[in-house]
């Protein structure tokens, strides 16, 4: 049994991370660390709670720590469960800069450790779908690609992550991201528009980055002001067009307090139209997501048995694009990468 803990209990920790550890084979929660014990025990009653990172690491117990604290402590808390001896999942963004990501990333080459990024978007019904789309070659070469996490939030809530460094761009962006970089790799350059267009927005809310390849434009759109937010991705290539509107449900599903798993778990009932020349336009049926996929690849990854599911080298290549952005926006110009 590998032993967990977890570092954070806010909506992250909460929800994306300790119900998935509950329902995955071989990972046990044995530790939190939060200031609020008793936020912790509303639903894990029994569950150890420690004050801070240097108690849980003091832990016998614990094989992997979990970091889902505030964005900015992510390197400091990564690299000293990594200097102990453990295992780590970083939850996204995996750092706030570059060099903190490859400082991390360093750590756990020196520990000989498995250091891993939560990027479970790669298991959204949506984008296993469209890999699917893609792998059959019935859409021909892909000319362009646009990617949206659109929200209708217009007023900025009052905690730190709407006051996150970059802003929604490092919120939304690692997984829009992250899944360009699975389809396609790294781009040539990025040109990367941000801006804060809600009233008294403390940090970017809105964001538009193009990626340019040799034969392609990827675009990455955000934010917070659309009303109209029901659009995901639009794909074209030399002989159809795919177009997916609708948001993979795993998340609401957990916010709802439902367990992952059971009937129908990750099924997206809104499918994509697949249009091709000469046809009338036709759903394409999803694939079922699932975020369990990670965690049991995690699992065993760190009993030997299978690849890293996500690797330093991965988490790497997006803080990377994350940090041209913010060059291309500041300069108005095209980083080149």
């Amino acid at each position: 049994m590998i032993g967990v803990g977890l570092i954070g209990y806010g909506l992250s920790g909460s929800a994306f991370h300790a119900p998935y550890v509950h329902v995955t084979a071989g990972l046990e929660l044995r530790a939190v660390v939060s200031r609020d014990p008793a936020k912790v025990r509303v639903n894990r009653p029994d569950m150890r709670v420690v004050p801070d990172v240097t108690a849980l690491l003091a832990k016998p117990d614990i094989d992997l720590v979990i970091v889902a604290s505030p964005d900015a402590l992510h390197a400091e808390h990564a690299v000293a469960a990594l200097g102990s001896g453990r295992h780590v999942l970083v939850d996204k963004p995996f750092a706030t800069s570059l060099a903190d990501a490859e400082r991390m990333a360093a750590a756990a080459a020196a520990s000989g450790t498995l250091l891993t990024a939560f990027h479970n978007r790669r298991w959204d019904a949506d984008f296993l779908t469209l890999q699917d789309l893609l792998a059959s070659g019935r859409l021909g070469r892909i000319v362009s690609l646009e990617s949206r996490f659109d929200r209708w939030r217009p007023t900025p809530a009052t905690t730190w992550k709407e006051a996150r460094s970059g802003g929604s761009w490092y919120d939304l962006g690692p997984h829009l991201i992250d899944q360009a970089l699975v389809l396609f790799g790294r781009p040539l350059g990025i040109t990367a528009d941000l801006a804060s267009l809600r009233n008294a927005a403390p940090a970017p809310d809105y964001f538009h980055a193009v990626l340019r390849y040799p034969d392609k434009r990827v675009v990455l759109h955000s934010t917070k002001l659309a009303a109209a937010h029901d659009l995901r991705f639009s794909v074209h290539g030399t002989d159809g067009s795919w177009i997916k509107h609708g948001i993979d449900p795993q998340e609401a599903a957990v916010l709802a307090g439902k367990l992952p798993g059971g009937a129908g778990w990750g099924h997206d009932p809104q499918d994509g139209t697949l249009v091709l020349p000469g046809a009338a336009p036709a759903p394409l049926a999803n694939r079922a997501g699932d975020y369990r996929l990670f965690w049991q690849a995690l699992a065993r990854a760190i009993r030997g048995e299978g690849p890293n599911p996500v690797p330093p080298a991965d988490a790497l290549a997006v803080i990377e694009l994350l940090d041209a952005g913010l060059r291309s926006s500041a300069h108005r110009v095209e980083v080149l990468l």
